[in-house]
């Protein structure tokens, strides 16, 4: 069955970005063991990633862009790095039989932003989130998430000064 994976590094704050859309906070951090995402990546049919990643991700790191289906959310006209990026656009919903066809029978990462993520986690499509939490406060810039959401932590570990801990998706927060 196709998990919906939400992977990301985020500050002790919450934020995945600078104000600048900035990530240097992330690359001067301690990862005793490299901070490897290649076994997470094997387990991957597919990424799911707003325009403003997609963006970074062509300006800073264009080798990085895995070679398996991307689907990008946004309203903007972009052209695709390669054959695998596809533009949408609308509910997470409207494309969820395109998304998981294409993973087969592998799972879904969610690379971000944070309000795509939350809106895939009130379309019932999140299922994991795992977080490298590096220990930096930026004090603003692009939020983790945006949305209330219940989780329930399943494991955490650490590496270098990184903590990485996973949490299962439970719902949607009750405010009670």
């Amino acid at each position: 069955m196709t998990r919906y994976r939400y992977y990301t590094a985020t500050t002790v704050d919450g934020f995945l970005a600078d104000e600048n859309d900035s990530l240097a906070w992330l690359f001067k951090q301690d990862t005793a063991q490299g901070g490897d995402v290649d076994p997470f990546v094997a387990q991957v049919g597919v990424q799911v990633m707003g325009a403003t990643t997609y963006l970074w991700v062509l300006e800073h790191e264009p080798d990085w862009l895995p070679q398996l289906p991307t689907f990008v959310f946004t309203h903007r006209d972009l052209q695709p790095a390669n054959e695998h990026v596809v533009f949408v656009s609308g509910e997470p919903t409207d494309h969820r039989s395109a998304i998981e066809e294409a993973a087969g029978e592998k799972d879904v990462w969610m690379m971000g932003g944070g309000d795509l993520a939350a809106a895939f986690a009130s379309a019932g499509m999140l299922d994991e989130v795992e977080l490298s939490i590096a220990p930096v406060m930026l004090g603003s810039g692009r939020r983790l998430f945006g949305g209330a959401v219940d989780l329930s932590l399943r494991t955490s570990s650490r590496s270098g000064d990184v903590l990485t801990a996973t949490f299962d998706v439970v719902g949607p927060l009750d405010s009670r």
